[in-house]
C-alpha cells in the first residue's frame, strides 16, 4: 500500500497519529504508529477490531502495514480520522463542564457501542473521555481498544490493566476485567462530564495506591453531582454499584429513562427490577480542581497502564507507592511503575 505520512494529529510516549494520505483511502484517515518492538498494544487493537467488524458506534480499521522510516522499523495502523478530537477535548472546549442534554447524546452513543462489544465477547477495558473520538458531525465513537480482551478471558493476577481513576472495586481487588468494569467506567465518565472533574476527588499529590485503597476497599462510593438530574443521578446508581452480579448491564442501561427518551424529565425514575437498589448517599471527600485546563489536573491526573510482575493484590498496589511526586503533566504520557511493565 502507498501511503504518505501527514500532520501529526496526536502523540503519546510510545505511538504517534497522523493523517494518512492514500489514494485507497475514501474517507480521512489517520495511520497510528510505533516501533514494532513496542507495537504489542496496536496489534491487539487491530484483531480486536476485525473481530468486532463494523459498527457505527465503534472506529473503523482500515488495515495495517510496516515500514521502515529513518532505519527504525513501525508497525502501523490505518484508522478512522475524527476530526473532533476526543470528548475530553470537547470538555476543555466547553469550558471544563458539558451540558446534561449533550451528555445524554454522548453516553447513549458510547452505551450502544458497548452494549455491541459486550454482545460479541470482548470488553474495551479503558473507557474514558480520552478514548472517545468526535466526528465532524458530532458523532462519537469508540477507540483505543489496545487493552481490550474477550470476556472471561483468563490473565494473571500479576498483571493489571487500565485507568486508575475508572477502574472498578472488582478490578482492583481480584484483578477481573469483565462488561461490568466498564460499566463502571462509562458512569465515571459522565461525571467527569457533568463536572469537568473525576469521579473520585482526589488530593493533589496523591499516588495511585491511596486511590486504589478507597476503590477496592469499604463502602465508598464516586460522588455523584448535585447539579445532575434525578433520572441521571438514578442512572449512576445503576452503573456505581460493588458487587459486579448486580451492577446493571449495557443492554439494561439503553432502557434507563436518562439516555432512552429525549424528552426526560427530571422526576422520571428508572425501571423497577431487581436490579434496583436504594439511591447513595454521597460521602464528601477532599475537593480537587474544577477543570481540566487547570494546572492541578495534571498533577493528579492518571492515565492508562497495565501492570505486572506482582505476586499478589496487595503487593500489587505497594509496588505503586512512592514518596516522589510524579508528573502528569503531558497527557496520556506513560509513568513506569516497575521495570517488567508493559506498555500500551
Amino acid at each position: 500500500m502507498g501511503w504518505l505520512r501527514g500532520d501529526c494529529v496526536g502523540r503519546g510516549s510510545f505511538a504517534t497519529v497522523n493523517l494518512a494520505v492514500c489514494s485507497q483511502f475514501t474517507t480521512p484517515t489517520v495511520v497510528k504508529s510505533s516501533d514494532v518492538f513496542s507495537s504489542s498494544s496496536l496489534k491487539n487493537e487491530k484483531q480486536v477490531l476485525d473481530r468486532l467488524g463494523l459498527c457505527p458506534e465503534i472506529i473503523r480499521c482500515f488495515g495495517d502495514d510496516y515500514t521502515t522510516e529513518n532505519g527504525e522499523d513501525f508497525y502501523n495502523l490505518f484508522l478512522e480520522y475524527a476530526s473532533g478530537g476526543t470528548l475530553f477535548d470537547q470538555l476543555k472546549n466547553h469550558g471544563g463542564r458539558l451540558p446534561e442534554s449533550d451528555v445524554r447524546r454522548y453516553i447513549r452513543s458510547i452505551i450502544r457501542g458497548l452494549a455491541y462489544i459486550h454482545d460479541k465477547g470482548f470488553v474495551h477495558c479503558d473507557i474514558k473521555l480520552q478514548n472517545i473520538l468526535v466526528l465532524g458531525n458530532g458523532d462519537v465513537k469508540i477507540a483505543d481498544f489496545g487493552l481490550a480482551k474477550r470476556t472471561e478471558e483468563k490473565q494473571s493476577m500479576c498483571e493489571c490493566r487500565g485507568t486508575p481513576l475508572s477502574m472498578s472495586p472488582e478490578s482492583v481487588n481480584d484483578n477481573e476485567y469483565e462488561p461490568p468494569a466498564d460499566v463502571w467506567a462509562l458512569g465515571c465518565a459522565v461525571v467527569e462530564m457533568v463536572t469537568g472533574k473525576p469521579a473520585w476527588n482526589v488530593k493533589e499529590g496523591s499516588n495511585i495506591f491511596s486511590l486504589m485503597l478507597r476503590i477496592g476497599l469499604g463502602d465508598e462510593l464516586p460522588e455523584v453531582p448535585n447539579e445532575l438530574s434525578e433520572a441521571g443521578k438514578d442512572f449512576l446508581s445503576k452503573c456505581f454499584v460493588k458487587d459486579p452480579r448486580k451492577r446493571w448491564t449495557a443492554e439494561m442501561l439503553l432502557k434507563h429513562p436518562f439516555v432512552a427518551d429525549n424528552t426526560l424529565s427530571s422526576k422520571t425514575s428508572s425501571p423497577r427490577c431487581h436490579f434496583d437498589f436504594p439511591d447513595w448517599v454521597s460521602a464528601g471527600t477532599a475537593s480537587v480542581p474544577c477543570s481540566p485546563e487547570s494546572v492541578e489536573w495534571s498533577e493528579w491526573k492518571f492515565d492508562s497502564v497495565r501492570w505486572s510482575n506482582c505476586t499478589s493484590p496487595v503487593d500489587r498496589l505497594r509496588q505503586l507507592v512512592t514518596d516522589k511526586k510524579p508528573n502528569w503533566s503531558e497527557s496520556d504520557s506513560w509513568c513506569l511503575v516497575s521495570r517488567h511493565q508493559r506498555t500500551v
